[in-house]
């Protein structure tokens, strides 16, 4: 987001950052989209993208930062029911349960029932759950082919 952000003040296009900042432009789509995080880039992809944009290392990591650090809160803390549904889910995911879809839909049950009946989550919490847990989910992803 910051770098899209940074460009667009600038008036610079992805590749123009790319060309400028001596890096990949492969590398440069990858952190605009969020596969790669800013903060595991190497110094030296930091130094050649704050030095185009005309902006300090820190300015570019501190929002990264940020931005992961709100991310692992929305992971944690969460009420009780739901906590045990997404720590499920992940393991789930890790050892290829053959319950996978089941567990994908008690975590949506949950997320919903958090969000809309318990009122203890914020709607952009239970946006963000179901971004990362649950749309781009190898659950979602399977059941897409076989309809396709």
């Amino acid at each position: 987001m910051i770098l899209d952000d940074l460009m667009s003040k600038k008036g610079m296009s992805r590749y123009r950052l790319a060309v400028t900042a001596g890096i990949p432009h492969a590398t440069l789509n990858d952190l605009c989209s969020g596969k790669t995080k800013l903060e595991r880039c190497s110094a030296e992809t930091m130094h050649k993208l704050s030095k185009a944009l005309g902006v300090s290392m820190e300015q570019l990591t501190e929002s990264g930062i940020r931005e992961t650090q709100r991310e692992r809160s929305y992971e944690y803390g969460l009420p009780d029911y739901l906590q045990h549904d997404l720590d499920t889910y992940k393991e789930g995911l890790k050892s290829r349960s053959p319950l996978l879809d089941c567990y994908w839909g008690e975590l949506y049950g949950s997320i919903n029932m958090a969000e809309i009946s318990d009122g203890l989550i914020t709607p952009e919490h239970a946006d963000y759950l179901r971004q990362k847990f649950l749309w781009n989910s190898p659950v979602v992803l399977k059941s897409s082919k076989t309809e396709g």
